[in-house]
């Protein structure tokens, strides 16, 4: 009975979400689909940031830059011909010729991202702690600059505007799928308690046999891949990207929705990234209507402080729901030690 439940439940999950966004683009206007389409990437870059930050127990703040890198790649290779021959006069005749569709675009964008994450993540993870947050925070900002300077592929600090809306609700649906998929199945492999042991204790993982350095990368690498996409999706959302689309600010919101929902948890960092979205777009109007422009901030910064104060471990406290971890979807010693039980590459914790 339970083996029938656990095979039924995720189709089940992803029917009702594809219920409800057929339900959301056949009754709702642009204004709120496009809010739909933005939680929808948070939840993207959320779920993504906890493999490494979650997960592995790193401190990263270097997703805006990955998504600028998916972001720039899928904007050039869907730019129309006409266009770039107009806006990009000095781009590559190889490249000027190029017009792709969006999926295999934001794959190269997601496959860009991930090529940067390993040139940055093999001498950038040997740091830990809030070093290691300076170094992916100075990433942002080296990106942004080099971005700046290569004016035959960007357009320099104009950035590209005009791109095609190619985003949709689908899309972004059918990419947050994924990403939850693809990252759950990581969390409760041999790879993912391999992370969990790295966060609990680094000592006790690597006399177990577990390879520290290549853990962190392939966690690092892999979140970078998502955070291509979704920066690809981004892009082709608003319609425009600029060095500074993604910037520190992002960053932080970003780390502040792993934190809020629960560190190691893919479920919280979902429902963070959702309540956050829904939440800075419900208090805007309050701003306008009260001229106090900077409120929203204000109050989300403290819901955070709340949250740190009295529930340090985030809403989810780095667990998921009960009945998913009762339906097989995860083990049933949830929560405990990744050291304490398992099998591990070298050795029996």
């Amino acid at each position: 009975m339970r083996r029938n439940r656990s095979r039924w439940l995720f189709p089940t999950v992803i029917l009702a979400g594809a219920i409800l966004v057929f339900i959301l683009r056949s009754t709702t206007n642009d204004y709120v689909l496009a809010i739909a389409c933005f939680a929808g990437i948070n939840i993207i870059l959320a779920v993504s940031l906890n493999l490494t930050n979650g997960f592995t127990g790193l401190f990263s703040l270097g997703h805006p830059a990955f998504m600028a890198v998916g972001g720039y790649i899928s904007a050039i290779m869907t730019f129309p011909v006409a266009r770039k021959t107009m806006l990009l006069p000095a781009l590559p005749s190889w490249l000027a010729t190029q017009q792709w569709s969006f999926l295999p675009a934001m794959v190269l964008g997601g496959l860009g991202a991930t090529l940067a994450a390993f040139l940055v993540g093999f001498p950038v993870l040997r740091l830990k702690g809030h070093y290691l947050a300076v170094a992916t925070l100075g990433f942002i900002i080296i990106l942004q600059v080099l971005i700046t300077n290569m004016e035959s592929f960007t357009r320099g600090p104009l950035g590209l505007n005009g791109l095609p809306m190619l985003t949709n609700l689908w899309w972004v649906y059918m990419c947050v799928v994924i990403t939850v998929y693809v990252c759950w199945k990581v969390k409760h492999s041999s790879l993912g308690r391999s992370m969990l042991a790295i966060r609990e204790n680094e000592m006790a993982a690597e006399c177990l046999g577990i390879p520290l350095a290549r853990t962190r990368i392939m966690a690092f690498a892999l979140g970078a891949f998502f955070a291509g996409i979704g920066g690809g999706l981004w892009a082709h959302l608003v319609t425009v990207i600029t060095p500074t689309s993604f910037s520190v600010v992002m960053a932080f919101n970003l780390v502040v929705m792993v934190v809020v929902g629960g560190s190691g948890s893919i479920t919280g960092a979902a429902f963070a990234a959702i309540m956050l979205t829904l939440m800075a777009e419900v208090l805007r109007p309050l701003e306008e209507s009260l001229e106090a422009y900077g409120i929203s901030e204000i109050i989300i910064a403290a819901g955070l402080l709340l949250i740190l104060i009295f529930r340090s471990q985030g809403v989810f406290g780095g667990q998921e729901p009960g009945f998913l971890v009762r339906s097989g979807y995860g083990p049933s010693d949830e929560g405990k030690n990744p050291l304490s039980f398992g099998k591990v590459k070298g050795g029996t914790a």
